[in-house]
């Protein structure tokens, strides 16, 4: 396992170092790690939660790691003193991989010495960040299609990593396969892939590339039809060797397009295998495909059965990031007391909630996701009650809760240091994923103009908020 503990931005150590020369290096603090709202980002699939993992019980600091930092002439001997016999020591709580969340609900809270909660921050933010990103565009494109996807995004990811972990968020979005055979191998996911066009080229005809590429593949035999002139040349050549195929015993899977008018050639395409009697062959589409236009091809009534998509899955284009941030909500005093911290702003919604924090999400009579609440981690909130919710802004806007039950969200990951969390396998993952998905009603996962969900305050927590806010406002 890498030891990626240097990952991380400098600044991190300059306040490492800092802490350390004033005394504050062992003083607990809570921070949590959540992402803002952003036009067409209005929820969020938590992924990334194995690898965060991973990296906190691998901390440590090698000696070509204090070399180093040595070399960089910016620390004290007591900053190098702590290095030697360093490890993580927290706690740390996280949403499960796979739940549905939304802008400001902690995806990770770090309760930890600040030497510690310091140093962790770049490292979750890129993990957390990139696999929940990734994951969430999955979801976003599965929630259009009728078939199943197959992420092929690893020639356009930006490095071997992000094509890896990609990979892995993409499934637990909702992919059935990636082509990826490294994260195949690692993750155990289904792994799935035919020719290229290079293949139809190599041969001195289109029929002579297909008839050997269903010698060698007889049970898997999926044809890319598109190389020459996919209606004229490309399916009626594919729909012979089907016959070939058929004859000799075997099932055809069926044929992919990757250019052209997709809508137009998988109706014709499908038209065509169904006259030939390969009603059962599937038609695969590729080609810089988003959800957007999965839906655009749907209204139009294309005929594709499986999606194969790289670039725009990959990189979640168009949104290079998720926007998750690290902020400080707590600090121990020297009494053992928690003081509550909160970052201001002339803007709303840079505005961060206080205190040690937990989310909960309200389940209506139809066990449907109604809100979600975040509370201070030890607010009672009784269940047997009618609960009263209120939008955190326009506190006008209220809603009462008679019949409900309340899903508390995030799990403890560390205790003192000590992973507490049984990490399940990606598949359980995946269950997990469409289990959560399944709470929401389709208004809220639509593309265009979707639902509102509620995200609100507790009481407590909005007394507390309030009660910072007019406090800094009387300074």
């Amino acid at each position: 396992m890498r030891n990626l503990t240097l990952l991380t931005d400098l600044y991190q150590f300059t306040m490492m170092n800092g802490y350390a020369e004033t005394g504050l290096a062992d003083t607990e603090a809570v921070f949590d790690l959540f992402f803002r709202a952003q036009p067409g980002l209005d929820f969020a699939v938590a992924a990334g939660l194995e690898q965060a993992m991973d990296y906190i019980e691998n901390l440590h600091f090698d000696d070509e790691d204090v070399a180093y930092l040595r070399s960089l002439n910016c620390f004290g001997e007591k900053f190098f003193a702590r290095l030697g016999n360093f490890a993580f020591t927290g706690d740390m709580f996280a949403m499960r991989e796979g739940e549905m969340v939304f802008p400001h609900e902690p995806l990770v809270t770090v309760r930890a010495p600040l030497f510690e909660a310091q140093l962790v921050e770049t490292a979750l933010l890129n993990i957390i960040n990139h696999q929940t990103l990734i994951a969430t565009k999955a979801m976003r494109m599965a929630n259009e299609t009728k078939g199943g996807i197959a992420e092929f995004g690893l020639r356009r990811a930006q490095g071997p990593d992000a094509g890896i972990y990609g990979a892995r968020a993409s499934i637990i979005g909702g992919c059935v396969s990636t082509s990826n055979v490294l994260a195949g191998k690692m993750f155990g996911v289904k792994v799935s892939g035919t020719h290229a066009h290079s293949w139809v080229m190599s041969f001195p005809t289109e029929l002579e590339a297909f008839r050997k590429y269903a010698e060698l593949y007889p049970d898997q035999c999926l044809l890319l039809v598109d190389t020459y002139d996919t209606l004229k040349s490309g399916v009626p050549n594919a729909i012979k060797v089907f016959d070939e195929l058929k004859a000799s015993g075997y099932k055809p899977v069926g044929i992919r397009l990757d250019s052209g008018d997709l809508a137009y050639l998988s109706k014709k395409a499908r038209a065509m295998l169904d006259a030939a009697g390969h009603t059962e062959a599937k038609i695969f589409a590729s080609g810089d495909i988003d959800e957007n236009i999965i839906a655009s091809l749907n209204a139009q009534g294309a005929r594709i059965d499986v999606w194969g998509i790289g670039t725009k899955l990959i990189t979640a284009s168009p949104r290079p990031a998720l926007g998750g941030v690290y902020k400080m909500a707590a600090v121990r005093d020297k009494d053992g007391k928690w003081v509550p911290k909160m970052k201001f702003s002339d803007t709303h919604e840079k505005i961060t909630n206080p205190g040690f924090k937990t989310t909960y999400r309200i389940l209506d009579a139809n066990g449907k996701a109604a809100a979600d609440l975040i509370a201070l981690a030890d607010e009672k909130i009784d269940s047997s009650r009618p609960l009263t919710i209120f939008h955190p802004v326009e506190t006008w806007k209220k809603k009462t809760f008679t019949d409900y039950t309340l899903k508390r969200l995030p799990v403890q990951i560390f205790s003192k240091g000590a992973a507490v969390y049984e990490r399940p396998s990606l598949k359980e993952i995946v269950d997990y994923a469409v289990r959560s998905k399944g709470e929401f009603w389709e208004e809220y996962k639509r593309l265009i103009n979707p639902h509102v969900y509620k995200v609100d305050l507790s009481d407590g927590l909005y007394d507390l908020k309030k009660k910072l806010m007019e406090g800094v406002s009387t300074n």
